[in-house]
């Protein structure tokens, strides 16, 4: 991966997420630290797909953390420039509740970018959370998904069980 696969953009009180390439569970790792450490401080919110060749259920389960943060925020997320394939997948998932869907120019705050830098070097523990936490949270947004997810949810489970115990 390049550095610039995934790039977070804080200006004034808006962030914006560019995504490149595949959105997949090594993506989502840097996602999901953003989401747990943004302050509440933000009136907009936006994710950029233009570039963006594919989602994974991971990726988008940290997505719909982002979204919920952003709903007890009374913000909407935006999805910028997604392609008819990555709205069916997000459409799919009953992502729409949370998002709402434009077409947009992003270039001109690249610049500003404040992480830009993919971390795969994460524990196995976190990996294995990160998974746990995404599907639990898609099966929040839509009952639907829990038959999706279920099993993802219960053998991710079972590996941080196991991490976990190892650890001790």
């Amino acid at each position: 991966m390049k550095n610039k696969d995934l790039l977070i953009v804080h200006h004034e009180e808006a962030y914006t997420i560019i995504v490149e390439g595949r959105a997949n569970f090594d993506y989502g790792l840097a996602l999901r630290d953003f989401a747990k450490n943004m302050d509440n401080n933000f009136t907009a919110i936006a994710i950029d797909l233009r570039c963006c060749l594919g989602m994974d259920s991971t990726f988008m389960g940290i997505m719909a953390m982002i979204g919920l943060k952003a709903k007890k925020n009374n913000v909407q997320v935006e999805i910028l420039n997604a392609n008819e394939s990555n709205k069916y997948l997000l459409e799919g998932l009953g992502l729409d509740k949370l998002f709402s869907f434009a077409d947009k120019d992003t270039c001109n705050i690249c610049d500003e970018a404040i992480s830009s830098d993919v971390d795969t070097s994460t524990s196995l523990l976190t990996k294995a959370e990160t998974v746990v936490d995404a599907h639990k949270t898609l099966t929040r947004i839509d009952k639907e998904n829990i038959p999706k997810f279920e099993k993802v949810i219960e053998f991710a489970q079972e590996d941080v069980d196991k991490l976990k115990d190892k650890n001790k």
